[in-house]
């Protein structure tokens, strides 16, 4: 059974604030203002290297346009269930792969392809022709990418029932059940390798789980974020953003929780702050980098914890995951606004604009692609 209440964000906090928790006294629920784009001192930008366009996505679905490069190529989902693979500008092939549509991301690795679409369906494909391999109904429906590991497909269906299938052959080799939460946001982590043979899945009810990528073996569990509210909203604690692996540490982040980094070595929380995040920390040398749900940004040392810098200029921009590239931290905002920002001091240094509101940034051979909302796909390099 799939859980029975998936909130969007904007349900949740709007959820939140007519019920007192943050605006008591308040009869009415006041509009919150993003911070308009601060005066840049200095400025440097981005170069437009490339750009593609799928269909656009609402504010229900906002992990289905994530992209994957493989052996060279990049892959693209289109959420009206086309898959197509290019090499550079030019496109090798298109597939129409399911005609109800696709809501997770791209998974590529070692010549296969994987995306899944809200009726539990699970596509694997043939990275060289766009062919169709095999086929999989799982039990939920799939709005995270899956994960290609040890020889495993590994993904996490809506109901909490996480699968492992044989690469080759798309048979069920796995499963194991995650507890069912009767409230939870609209979002799911992938799954993440922490070394050869085991994954980390994390849920939504704050708690991290290892298992054994072959045989479905659960290694650990523990919870990395707790939350104190006082109503069902307030204690909502979800983890939407990818888990980080940086060495022997797990980076996690969790919405009205904490930012946390587990040693996976001793299976024990090094240190823990207090953050609301729904995206993917990064993790840079020594450095965590973290975008709050507020706009905040802040920046961590990795083994100790403490507090390097913080920037609230982007408060209310509905800010994407933040990423490194080169010798620029960089984020998204809500207007399609890419932030530069210096790594060792938060400060603002540059901007360039996308189209529409980003939703997700990766960086990959030294490029960075930028997702929106509208379809946009952009891909951005150092001048």
């Amino acid at each position: 059974m799939d859980r029975k209440y998936k909130l969007s964000v904007a349900v949740a906090v709007l959820s939140c604030a007519m019920s007192g928790c943050s605006f008591l006294n308040k009869s009415k629920v006041e509009e919150v203002k993003p911070n308009p784009l601060p005066r840049l001192t200095q400025s440097t930008d981005l170069a437009l290297v490339g750009a593609y366009k799928v269909s656009a996505t609402d504010a229900a679905d906002p992990l289905r346009l994530r992209i994957k490069t493989d052996q060279g190529n990049l892959f693209i989902l289109d959420p009206k269930g086309t898959v197509s693979a290019y090499q550079g500008k030019q496109r090798l092939w298109e597939k129409q792969v399911s005609k109800t549509g696709l809501s997770s991301g791209v998974e590529a690795a070692e010549g296969v392809v994987i995306v899944g679409n809200k009726k539990g369906q699970l596509f694997a494909l043939d990275g060289a022709t766009g062919a169709e391999k095999w086929t999989a109904q799982l039990s939920g429906a799939l709005i995270s990418s899956a994960l290609i590991h040890a020889g495993r497909v590994i993904v996490v269906a809506n109901d909490g029932t996480v699968f492992g299938y044989e690469l080759e052959t798309g048979q069920q080799v796995w499963t194991y059940k995650l507890p069912n939460e009767q409230l939870s946001l609209r979002g799911q982590a992938s799954p993440v390798p922490v070394d050869s043979r085991t994954v980390v899945i994390a849920s939504s009810n704050a708690y991290i789980y290892a298992i054994d990528a072959v045989t479905g073996t659960l290694r650990m569990q523990r919870p990395v974020a707790v939350s104190d509210g006082r109503s069902d909203i307030q204690r909502l604690i979800d983890i939407d953003g990818d888990p980080v692996a940086a060495g022997q540490f797990l980076v996690t982040t969790s919405y009205q929780g904490q930012v946390t980094v587990t040693d996976m070595a001793s299976q024990r929380v090094v240190w823990s702050h207090d953050s609301s995040s729904l995206t993917r920390a990064e993790v840079a040398g020594r450095q965590v980098f973290v975008a709050q749900a507020d706009g905040k940004i802040v920046s961590y040392d990795l083994i100790n914890g403490t507090t390097l810098w913080e920037n609230d200029q982007l408060l209310n921009r509905n800010l994407s995951n933040p990423v490194v590239l080169g010798d620029y931290l960089v984020v998204g905002d809500l207007d399609g606004v890419l932030h530069l920002i210096d790594p060792t001091s938060g400060s603002l240094v540059g901007r360039s604009k996308s189209t529409g509101e980003v939703r997700w940034l990766r960086v990959l051979d030294n490029q960075l692609y930028a997702v929106t909302r509208t379809g946009a796909l952009s891909i951005w390099q150092n001048r």
